[in-house]
């Protein structure tokens, strides 16, 4: 009976000699030679990692295949969900209030947004600092849409029973660390959710 060593070094083997045929394959189905290398590697790793649960007799090309394909559409799926932040677009996106009192009240939220459940606060922050659409928001949080419109509804009102009570000078943070406080939240939370 073959050791997990000699095992390993017939994949490898095997799997080395896939490659050009998988970079193919990968610039096929992106059209961007770039893209398609990545593509390439990381099914190459993926297909390494899982190598114990590859059964030895079958076909490697369908079995790298298929995990080249899932990466594909996996990484489509999550892409048009991660738009990265243009600063620019964001600051013009920004209006500019004549209200003296706005950047004070926006950072009296900022304080009271701290004083929510980590739950209510992610809710909160995706939909209404970040634009999503509660279906996305349920997704990036992994529960359900009523769940997620029962959190925010609740994280409202706690949130203005916090405003309503005040927010002390001393625990006033500074206006001009609001708007990037919640970019960093919504990075911070899509970051916890991809990686888990």
């Amino acid at each position: 009976m073959p050791t997990r060593t000699e095992n390993d070094a017939d994949f490898q083997r095997d799997l080395i000699a896939l490659i050009p045929q998988m970079r193919a394959f990968a610039r096929s189905m992106c059209n961007d030679f770039t893209h398609a290398e990545d593509l390439a590697q990381e099914a190459v790793l993926k297909a390494w990692q899982a190598r114990s649960s590859f059964t030895p007799g079958t076909n490697m090309k369908a079995w790298t295949f298929m995990i080249l394909r899932n990466q594909f559409y996996s990484e489509k799926r999550r892409s048009w969900r991660q738009q990265p932040l243009d600063q620019e677009v964001a600051e013009r996106t920004i209006v500019a209030s004549d209200d003296p009192t706005a950047a004070v009240e926006l950072a009296e939220l900022r304080q009271a947004m701290t004083r929510l459940p980590d739950d209510m606060r992610e809710a909160l922050i995706l939909i209404g600092a970040g634009g999503f659409s509660y279906e996305d928001a349920a997704e990036i949080l992994g529960v359900a849409v009523g769940t997620i419109k029962s959190r925010v509804s609740r994280a409202r009102d706690r949130l203005a029973l916090i405003l309503s009570e005040g927010v002390s000078a001393a625990d006033r943070p500074l206006a001009e660390t609001a708007y990037p406080y919640f970019m960093e939240q919504i990075g911070q939370i899509s970051a916890r959710r991809q990686a888990a």
